[in-house]
């Protein structure tokens, strides 16, 4: 083979709808690694392109949030799958974007692989854990059980490009959210190629839907959007964690205020608290009935 081959450069896309469109604003920004060289040019997501995906995330939201739990943790330990078949190019990106050795970045993205498994293993068993059958004085059965909020925004991690962004979007889709996900704006493409992994696996189009580009510009009209139903704040600093609550206020939004991941151990138990964070419970009352003149029931 020829030594003199041009080099075929890879063209990161937007993950909207199930679709990469690039951002239809047609702007783009260079992404380097830790020591500034050049990588790729990765989308400028814009308010549109924010829009779109909200629009996406609800029109998936009935099928997916109406999927049986079970089925929903087969989808998500497919994705995982596909993780560990595509395992050498994240190990590759994660290195690049976080300055890792391979060694290290290999780790990362084995704890990653594993991280999307525990939580698909959560699917069916959360509603036990957070819901269940309360006692009352009456003739009533009292039952609780968890619901998904709706489309829930994230704003992943800054630093931590794929563990951290693993551990933000899996425990939201796994109790049937829907999501919009803001990539970390230095470090965007092991997010963008996640979509690419999520696009042949078993999740319908919709269920995530990732952003890159600046957070502060995507994240705005997302906050104040009317049909997103909670946001989850880790990715942002402080300044912009405050403007961005108070925006969410509008339509009750349900907000996960983040501490950022400067110092976060991303490594560490996740335990079940995010995913709790996006659910509702429905209580429902109902009547035991009475069997027979003996007045006993069931």
């Amino acid at each position: 083979m020829s030594d003199n081959r041009l080099s075929v450069f890879k063209t990161y896309k937007l993950y909207v709808g199930g679709k990469f469109p690039r951002s239809e604003s047609g702007r783009v920004y260079e992404v380097t690694d830790s020591k500034g060289k050049w990588l790729a040019n990765a989308p400028q997501s814009s308010r549109k392109d924010a829009r779109d995906a909200v629009v996406a995330a609800r029109k998936a939201f009935g099928g997916w949030s109406g999927a049986t739990a079970y089925n929903r943790g087969q989808i998500l330990y497919r994705v995982a799958e596909m993780l560990e078949g595509r395992k050498d190019q994240f190990v590759r990106e994660v290195a690049d974007a976080e300055g890792l050795s391979k060694s290290k970045a290999a780790a990362v993205v084995d704890a990653a692989i594993d991280r999307w498994v525990w939580y698909a293993g959560w699917t069916d068993k959360i509603g036990q854990v957070v819901g269940g059958a309360n006692p009352v004085a009456g003739p009533f059965f009292n039952l609780s059980t968890p619901e998904p909020t709706g489309v829930v925004t994230v704003l992943a991690p800054q630093k931590s490009s794929f563990l951290g962004l693993v551990s933000v979007i899996a425990p939201v889709i796994a109790t049937g959210n829907t999501a919009v996900v803001i990539a970390s704006a230095h470090s965007p493409l092991p997010a963008l190629s996640l979509g690419e992994v999520l696009a042949t696996s078993d999740l319908p189009g919709g269920v995530v839907n990732i952003l890159s580009g600046k957070t502060a510009e995507i994240a705005a009209p997302l906050a104040s959007h009317q049909d997103v139903n909670a946001i989850d704040l880790t990715g942002a600093d402080t300044a912009l964690a405050q403007e961005l609550e108070i925006a969410a206020a509008d339509n009750l939004k349900r907000v996960r205020r983040g501490a950022g991941d400067g110092d976060f151990d991303w490594s560490a138990d996740p335990g079940t608290h995010r995913l709790t964070a996006f659910l509702e419970t429905k209580t429902v009352w109902h009547p035991t009935g009475a069997l027979g003149t003996s007045g006993s029931s069931y």
